[in-house]
């Protein structure tokens, strides 16, 4: 069965599994242009040097580490 993660914390774990060892962080957090689509950096401290991911929110309220696609216009008939 297929679940949605939605939480953005849920998603830090699984890209990043911090620990005490490897502790993670925002680092930066905004709105994207033109659309205003929110965004978040997360970085994660390793031994030899820093990770980091961005995270953006879609429309259905999900967090992804890919940006949404822009919204196309369409005809309707």
């Amino acid at each position: 069965m297929y679940t949605v993660e939605k939480s953005l914390r849920l998603l830090v774990e699984k890209w990043l599994m911090p620990t005490l060892a490897t502790p993670i962080r925002v680092t930066r957090f905004g709105r994207t242009h033109p659309d205003r689509r929110r965004f978040v950096r997360v970085e994660a401290l390793r031994q030899q040097d820093a990770v980091s991911l961005f995270f953006f929110r879609h429309d259905d309220g999900t967090w992804r580490v890919f940006p949404p696609e822009n919204a196309r216009l369409a005809i309707g008939g």
